[in-house]
């Protein structure tokens, strides 16, 4: 996951006189500190607490970009997709082999139709809107996949510039933080199962962290379900990447594969089969879910208004149109069907 870079720090002679008091230094014991960043680290150690959930990491950290903003944005950004990849890895000690392949079973019809009609739907879409062909398939990858983590590996095959990647990554970390808010309450509105709630946020939501996030907030059989569809479904990054490659008919690209799928797949499999393990489970899934709530917060602090403004109203626009026609047509089979 990748996300947009925004300037941590303000000029001067532009900032109001509040911001330059955050971003004025200090000494403190002989160490140099801003109070922009304590305020970032009053918040990141919140997130390590018990009291923190992903909603409320996010919003954190959307309120923080929006004001101080994030003195520690290079950091963060690097950070995000390791954290996010770990903490996959720690979700496998909770899992249990025999419960995510009759999951999986369940998914993979929905995976396969949403992904390809995401994907036409986005092409129609995007020409009508006349954005990019490179613009139109990232934000269409990143909704039929797996939001930033699709957007990270496609843009090199497409060998996208960096503003459209921007755009892209903007477009679906909006929509992803929409989701995490809405999607539990009308879950709970609509009755929705466990297993219901967790197909849902699995195909609809874009990104592992914030399906993860959703579905933790609804129940643990939801989460099981979603990250085991989910994780399944972020697979697909592998021969869609190729598609790509033959459809822009680029030569010599580097396919990304996604290997941390493998670690959550393995230590579901230890956590099965291996009696030892098990007992290691709870504290690594409390270790994963911590994780995950921590990258919702570096995500969040990222969006700044900059950022928010940068991406325009086309982009969203067919972002939003591919997440509101997944969302609901998906909600529609699986209140139907399972």
């Amino acid at each position: 996951m990748k996300l947009l870079v925004q300037e941590a720090t303000p000029k001067p002679n532009q900032a109001p006189g509040w911001t330059r008091q955050l971003h004025a230094s200090r000494t403190l014991f002989g160490q140099v500190f801003t109070l922009q960043q304590v305020v970032f680290g009053l918040f990141f150690v919140f997130c390590l607490t018990p009291w923190a959930s992903p909603p409320l990491a996010l919003a954190l950290g959307l309120l923080l970009a929006q004001t101080a903003g994030n003195p520690f944005i290079t950091q963060t950004r690097k950070a995000t997709a390791k954290l996010l990849q770990f903490s996959v890895i720690g979700l496998g000690f909770g899992m249990n082999a025999h419960a995510a392949v009759q999951a999986g079973k369940t998914g993979i019809v929905f995976t396969i139709a949403s992904i390809f009609g995401t994907l036409l739907l986005g092409f129609v879409v995007g020409r009508w809107l006349g954005l990019s062909r490179r613009v139109v398939h990232l934000i269409s990858c990143g909704t039929a996949i797996c939001g930033g983590s699709a957007i990270a590996a496609i843009g090199p095959v497409l060998r996208a510039k960096d503003e459209e990647m921007s755009v892209a990554l903007g477009t679906v970390f909006v929509l992803n933080a929409l989701a995490l808010f809405t999607f539990p309450t009308i879950g709970h509105a609509l009755h929705l199962t466990q297993q219901q709630f967790g197909l849902w946020c699995a195909i609809a939501i874009h990104d592992t962290s914030s399906v993860v996030g959703a579905a933790a907030a609804y129940g643990s059989q939801a989460l099981a379900v979603a990250t085991t569809v989910k994780l399944a479904r972020a697979l697909w990054i592998i021969p869609v990447a190729l598609g790509t490659a033959l459809l822009f008919k680029q030569k010599g690209v580097k396919i990304t594969v996604p290997y941390f799928i493998f670690g959550f797949i393995a230590a579901m499999l230890l956590n099965t089969f291996v009696p030892a393990v098990r007992p290691l489970g709870p504290a690594m899934v409390s270790l994963a879910k911590i994780g995950f709530t921590v990258t919702l917060f570096f995500i969040g602090a990222g969006l700044s208004a900059k950022v928010l403004r940068s991406v325009g109203i086309r982009p969203y626009a067919l972002g939003t149109l591919l997440w509101l026609v997944v969302s609901a047509a998906s909600l529609y089979l699986i209140l139907h069907t399972v």
